[in-house]
């Protein structure tokens, strides 16, 4: 507004006031002049206070209207400690190996040593070894496969007496008897007949002596130079081997489809010896598969096993181990629970964090909050001590409401993973008006 526009107005005043003009034939010039000053003043401030009105009302519009500044984010992954180091325990000497599982044992698997690895007499699992041979020179096509017809004479019927005198379990052997070679081996493995041993052994190389030559160019095509034999049966104290050897000759009886089928039979009937029982008092039990148990007197039990151990990881542990110098056979087979036992605890869940467990808080700059927050609660399969890592991933939540989804939470162990989602807890509320007309850097601040 310039003077010229003040003084028109002015002006216009004074015409307004005519009445008053008329009235007074002659004014003060002086007087008129103080007049029009003083209304000048007037509508100045008039005009000032309309303009700072204007001003203010717009930014009242402004303040009201402006975007918000961006809730801030703090937020942590959680740290979850690892289970308790797996402790397979084992007693007495003997070694073990237990594979499978890969992605939480390594590809060797389970490898557990207890005592020396020195030569020890293992009694009647000769006979498994001896198995082994015979079949090396008189293959049978599949597990089924009866093989050739053996007839025992008076020589292998002299063999039970033989037997009986030292004290070694026989089988019923009338002269003259017939039967395969599969059913030959059922009766030497299953009640672990030492007549039958020494018997086939005879038949598949002609004599002992061809038995011991085939036996020592076997053992040492396979390396096992901590295994002696001197005879089929095992009754002697000088049929030796170390516990490194005798897990790989159980591999090996294992990896036979023959041996391992009959390991596994609990009895068998055949003519001749008649109805058979099993002397592996763990066949069946935690997954036990065979294969062949020794004794030679108190404090020289042993058991030759395999097994498919269930650990609760979906596909079982293959197991291939050996127990030596058992007091008992009660005490083989409760060392071999223990073991077994001991390494289902090594794989244990493990709790996540649970349900409404914190893990980040969005703050506003006018103090409004709300939490980040896991929904659900679960646990991961781990074997031993194996680390657990948490990966969290989140999005900026659109409407900051309580429930809003905006990420989730993945735990990894091993082969293992387990994803929760990840919420908003309550609810980011709006400014007052009263915060938006007073914090105006705020708002200037979050123009962009």
């Amino acid at each position: 507004m310039t003077r010229d526009d003040v003084d028109e107005f002015s002006d216009l005043l004074d015409a307004s006031s005519s009445a008053d003009a008329s009235s007074s034939a002659v004014d003060d010039p002086a007087r008129a002049r103080r007049r029009r000053r003083a209304r000048r003043a007037w509508i100045i401030t008039a005009v000032v206070v309309v303009l700072a009105l204007a001003a203010a009302g717009g930014y009242v519009a402004w303040a009201l209207q402006a975007p918000l500044p961006d809730p801030t984010a703090t937020v942590r992954t959680p740290t979850v400690e690892p289970g308790p180091v797996a402790s397979p325990t084992m007693t007495g000497t003997g070694s073990v190996v237990m594979t499978g599982a890969q992605d939480y044992l390594g590809p060797d698997g389970i490898r557990l040593t207890m005592g020396d690895d020195s030569p020890k007499p293992i009694a009647s699992i000769t006979k498994l070894i001896t198995a082994l041979v015979i079949l090396d020179a008189h293959p049978l096509a599949s597990a089924d496969d009866p093989g050739p017809t053996i007839t025992f004479g008076k020589a292998a019927h002299d063999l039970y007496d033989e037997y009986y005198v030292q004290g070694a379990t026989i089988a019923e052997m009338p002269t003259g008897t017939s039967m395969s070679l599969h059913d030959a081996l059922a009766t030497m493995l299953i009640p672990s007949a030492s007549n039958y041993a020494d018997a086939v052994a005879t038949w598949a190389f002609g004599s002992r002596d061809g038995y011991l030559a085939a036996t020592r160019a076997w053992l040492a095509a396979h390396d096992l130079g901590g295994t002696t034999i001197v005879e089929p049966t095992g009754i002697s104290a000088r049929n030796t081997s170390t516990p490194s050897d005798l897990v790989r000759i159980g591999q090996l009886a294992a990896a036979d489809p023959t041996i391992a089928q009959i390991a596994a039979t609990p009895s068998l009937t055949v003519t001749g010896p008649g109805t058979m029982r099993n002397t592996n008092d763990l066949l069946g039990e935690m997954g036990v598969t065979g294969l062949k148990t020794g004794n030679l007197g108190e404090g020289t039990f042993s058991l030759l096993y395999t097994a498919s151990l269930d650990v609760g990881i979906g596909a079982p542990l293959g197991v291939v181990g050996v127990a030596l110098d058992g007091a008992s056979r009660e005490s083989v087979d409760a060392s071999v629970r223990t073991l077994f036992d001991s390494v289902r605890a090594g794989f244990h869940q493990v709790p996540l964090p649970q349900t409404g467990t914190v893990i980040g808080v969005y703050e506003t700059a006018w103090g409004s909050t709300a939490q980040l927050v896991v929904t659900e609660s679960s646990s991961i399969l781990t074997w031993s001590d194996t680390p657990i890592a948490g990966t969290l991933q989140v999005i900026a939540p659109t409407e900051y409401t309580d429930g809003e989804q905006v990420g989730t939470l993945t735990w990894t162990a091993g082969p293992n993973t387990v994803t929760v989602p990840v919420v908003v807890r309550g609810t980011i509320e709006p400014p007052t008006d009263e915060w938006r007309l007073t914090h105006p850097s705020e708002l200037w601040a979050a123009r962009d």
